[in-house]
């Protein structure tokens, strides 16, 4: 009877909202504008109307988040750009989410997607960035950067699969290059989550559904230990999917926490263990579908997957005397990944196909340190000081190889790294006036990268003369060599108000990301031989690459209840240069601009009732003209190319690809701390051009996901999650590039000689997806765990039949 109660009343929810199900493919919804109760500010930005008012006299803030004594649940920095955005650990899971990487997704206007398996770090999409892996969007929990720099399979691979998002203490979002403390990876924002550092009670939850989905979790906590307290956590997954080939992930989790004091007076000291293996389904082409040769959930090569580890060791200290606050944080990590994909099928290698193995072990060691000093008024204004340094190096083993069905025959490169950097920053705000305040402040950066090859003969890809001989393509000792580079970065942000509980800020900054220390030193390809058999020379790229941006906006409160933003940005990128693992060569992009409106609401009317929406609009183009691929598209229209068709997706342009126009979220969430409570969250990010002639666009993608659930008083804990329930069979993610299959036309003239070699090259043009799973649901069983008394209490059966809030 409580099933059937739970059902008719999720029924009900969604009956109301059917109507979204014809829009997820073709038009934005209208979102409803709201948000979750924020957590209560450290100090006030906003007051009556008309009348502005000092904060309260704190300590400096060498921390993101001030966590006031003696008040529950992280607080909210003052926030210097009306794009920054806090979010309680409490609010993150609040919305359902069916990888721990969505849970990001809280961010207002961030799309966390995946082409490949369940243990591959999520695609990240963000202010019109197609962020690949990471990119430009920088990643830290706990003080630790998780983007990877001069990694195997993608620059700035930031892997968020082993987040327990349970332990979320807060999320932190800056957007764009304006904060002294953001480094590499920056550029279109910054995020940083905290876990807690105690834990009040033990829990377990389970947690079993559609496709295979099984989860078990479970944190106790000891208290007076070593001086301090602790808590321990065990994650356990099992998720085979929807695909032909099932993903098979298999995934263990576990965190050690040792704490003292609070986060500015205090000391920590973690350990992380995960480790994930997995098949994966990869995104296909559409022509294959359409013809029927694959179903959607087919694979073209069932061997593709990877495994993956991560183990990490940080402590932090900190100590606030008077007006000074001391902050140090440490980290040791040692990460691994190998990583089987096949994209082009059968396009360079026609008899033995085009799978590739990419492999990266590694070990970093890193230091974050920052001083904040609060000066005694000058001149009758306040003014506090922040120096920090951030340190890390990275002694990396990573390569690229190919291979047939695992079975590896030739490598393209096979590296050892070492590549190590040091930022020094530094800003200081300064409140002129009661509604006047300003931030001013820079940083440098210096990287020095050393690159020595591990290619020998024997393993160096095997290639054919023009004379028909086989040769050995061994590139890999002239691919060497040291590469430095060094950026000042100013910043600026200005904040006016409040005036009637209206804040209006004004934001500028430069920042940077690095770029593949492989392609800062290379000179030869990898992978083909020039017309009179020798090296083909390649260009190498600069170690590092600005960017510069600029924001005003607005942050309002007038309304009770409601804390709404609204922000204008503009970035302009020197390159949107990288270097492309999946092939071991370099593309030095074009400089980019990208500008845009993001607006973001929160609103919760009464306690039991919340709702967010936000919605951003992007215009995102290259600037300048791509010769390289002016080039390659006159070669493609010649008379004995032409009739191919493969020039069309190849002309150039200033569409980026996937860059996405219009993202937008919609959230509501009902119930009180304990009885009945529920969730929806709706996602939309609109069609794009794949690329840069805009020849190929990806479809609207709409999804719907939905909650209901029950908490007993004593901590036990139903939960019923629906993902994607109205069943969009769009895509969960989309790409347009050249591809060839033995069902092709055009393979047979490859194979016998008949088509020119330059469409033999680039294969046919064509989308290739990975669809939106399908409609799933995912039943979850909490209660308390306490070792003293193993599992405590037993729930009220009779309280599931208690009223809903009024």
């Amino acid at each position: 009877m409580a099933v059937h109660l739970a059902l008719v009343r999720l029924a009900s929810i969604l009956a109301a909202l059917s109507p979204l199900a014809a829009l997820a493919q073709t038009a934005l919804p209208t979102i409803q504008v709201g948000a979750h109760r924020a957590a209560p500010a450290a100090r006030s930005h906003v007051s009556a109307p008309g009348r502005p008012v000092h904060a309260s006299p704190q300590a400096p803030r060498v921390s993101p988040v001030v966590a006031a004594v003696g008040e529950p649940g992280p607080k909210p920095p003052p926030l210097t750009a009306s794009s920054e955005k806090f979010f309680t650990g409490k609010e993150v899971n609040a919305l359902p989410f069916a990888r721990p990487g969505d849970a990001l997704e809280i961010v207002p206007g961030l799309v966390v997607t995946q082409h490949s398996g369940e243990g591959k770090a999520n695609q990240y999409f963000l202010r019109g960035f197609n962020l690949d892996h990471g990119t430009d969007l920088a990643l830290y929990l706990d003080g630790m950067p998780l983007n990877l720099r001069t990694h195997g399979h993608a620059q700035g691979y930031a892997d968020s699969n082993f987040l327990i998002p349970e332990l979320l203490s807060y999320v932190l979002a800056h957007k764009g290059p304006y904060d002294a403390q953001d480094g590499d990876f920056s550029s279109a924002g910054s995020i940083y989550m905290q876990y807690k550092d105690t834990i009040d009670k033990g829990f377990f939850q389970v947690t079993g559904g559609s496709f295979g989905y099984a989860r078990a979790l479970a944190v106790a906590p000891y208290r007076d230990f070593a001086g301090g307290s602790a808590y321990g956590a065990a994650e356990a997954q099992y998720y085979n999917g929807p695909w032909e080939r099932g993903d098979n992930m298999r995934r263990i989790n576990s965190v050690l926490r040792w704490s003292r004091g609070t986060q500015e007076d205090g000391a920590s000291v973690t350990f992380m263990g995960y480790a994930n293996k997995w098949y994966s389904t990869d995104q296909i082409p559409l022509r294959a579908v359409n013809s029927g040769l694959l179903s959607l959930w087919g694979t073209m090569d069932p061997s593709d997957g990877g495994a993956t580890s991560r183990f990490s060791l940080s402590s932090r200290w900190s100590q606030t005397e008077g007006n000074h606050a001391t902050r140090v944080e440490g980290y040791v990590v040692r990460s691994t990944l190998d990583l089987y994909s096949n994209y082009t099928y059968f396009l360079a290698h026609q008899n033995l196909g085009d799978q590739i193995r990419q492999f990266d072990y590694r070990t970093i060691v890193g230091v974050n340190a920052q001083h904040a000093i609060k000066w005694a008024d000058v001149n009758g204004a306040p003014v506090e000081t922040r120096i920090g340094f951030q340190g890390r190096y990275d002694d990396i083993r990573l390569g690229l190889q190919e291979s047939v069905r695992r079975q590896l025959y030739d490598t393209l490169s096979n590296n050892a790294v070492g590549e190590g950097s040091i930022g020094l920053w530094t800003d200081t705000a300064v409140r002129w006036t009661p509604w006047l305040k300003t931030v001013a402040g820079a940083r440098f950066d210096y990287y020095n990268a050393a690159v020595s090859s591990r290619q020998t003969l024997l393993d160096a890809p095997k290639l054919v003369t023009s004379a028909g001989l086989p040769a050995f393509l061994l590139a890999g000792p002239f691919n060497q060599g040291v590469k430095n580079a060094a950026l000042f970065s100013p910043k600026v942000s200005i904040i006016v108000g409040p005036f009637y509980k209206t804040e209006f800020y004004a934001n500028y900054g430069e920042g940077f990301h690095s770029t593949d220390a492989r392609g800062a030193v290379l000179r030869f390809s990898t992978s083909e031989l020039a017309d009179n058999d020798g090296f083909v020379q390649a260009a190498s790229i600069p170690l590092l690459v600005k960017s510069r941006g600029a924001e005003i906006g607005a942050r309002a409160k007038f309304i009770e209840g409601l804390d709404s933003s609204i922000s204008l940005f503009w970035l302009n990128l020197e390159s949107e240069n990288q270097f492309v693992g999946d092939s071991g060569t370099t593309i030095f992009g074009r400089p980019s601009r990208r500008y845009g409106l993001e607006f973001a609401n929160k609103y919760a009317p009464n306690s039991w009732i919340r709702f967010d929406g936000d919605v951003a609009l992007v215009q995102a183009r290259y600037r300048g003209v791509d010769v390289a691929q002016t080039l390659a598209w006159l070669d493609l229209i010649t008379p004995d190319a032409a009739p191919y068709g493969t020039f069309l997706g190849n002309a150039p342009g200033n569409y980026l690809p996937n860059a996405i126009a219009v993202t937008a979220m919609g959230g509501l969430e009902l119930g009180e701390a304990t009885g009945w409570f529920g969730a929806l969250k709706y996602r939309y990010f609109g069609a794009r051009a794949l690329t840069e002639d805009g020849y190929f666009n990806s479809p609207a993608t709409g999804t719907l996901n939905a909650r209901l659930g029950y908490r007993w008083s004593d901590g036990w804990r139903l939960q019923v999650d629906a993902f994607n329930i109205f069943n969009s069979r769009s895509d969960q993610i989309t790409f347009a590039y050249g591809s060839l299959l033995p069902s092709d036309p055009l393979y047979a003239q490859c194979v016998a000689g008949v088509a020119p070699a330059q469409v033999c090259g680039v294969g046919v043009m064509d989308r290739h997806l990975k669809p939106l799973e399908p409609a799933a649901v995912r039943v979850t069983f909490a209660g308390p765990l306490n070792f003293d008394a193993s599992l405590v209490g037993a729930f009220d059966r009779a309280a599931l039949f208690s009223p809903l809030p009024n």
